[in-house]
């Protein structure tokens, strides 16, 4: 009986601790979104796959067929800007993959660290990943996974638009919405 009642005090003493760690991470979460801030950045991706200069490399063809291009990879490490202008003043790099994922049309899952390069988050980045289905909607949305530097603990989305096509080349207009920590 005495071991019994030792094994109802231990867990009466082990529920209390799990409430009282519990009240503790709600505290701490609710500081932590408190403290969080709402930052848009507003940027141009320019994707240079052929050509002198290029930034994006076809790594794996795939099936090579025509609509989908499935399984293909390209890897990029594209220029970001301030205006749709190649020429416009550098906001930061994006780097990272995107793969043609679906069989029947050519939708990407794209990949990529937006590594900021000037400006007061110069030296931080935001991890974006997700499905861009480009051919079949205008605006896409992908969510923001991660981050470092000021955008520690990210989350968010980014709005991505193609500006412009040449070819195998494009511009892609991103209005990124990130909900990060107050950091470093």
């Amino acid at each position: 009986m005495a071991n019994c009642r030792n094994r109802s005090s231990l867990s009466h003493a082990h529920l209390a601790a799990v409430v009282v760690s519990a009240a503790t991470v709600l505290l701490i979460t609710r500081r932590a979104a408190a403290e969080a801030e709402v930052i848009h950045l507003n940027f141009y991706m320019h994707d240079v796959v052929t050509g002198p200069g290029a930034t994006a490399a076809e790594v794996v063809n795939g099936t090579g067929s025509e609509p989908a291009l499935f399984g293909k990879v390209v890897v990029v490490d594209d220029l970001l800007t301030e205006g749709v202008d190649r020429c416009s003043p550098a906001f930061g790099r994006a780097q990272g993959f995107y793969v043609f994922a679906a069989l029947d049309a050519p939708a990407l899952l794209f990949s990529m660290n937006v590594v900021v390069t000037t400006g007061p988050y110069s030296g931080s980045t935001v991890a974006v990943m997700g499905r861009d289905d480009f051919t079949r909607w205008p605006v896409r949305e992908l969510p923001v996974v991660g981050g470092t530097g000021r955008f520690r603990m990210a989350r968010g989305y980014a709005l991505v638009r193609t500006a412009g096509e040449h070819g195998k080349n494009a511009v892609l207009h991103i209005h990124l919405f990130v909900h990060a920590l107050l950091a470093v």
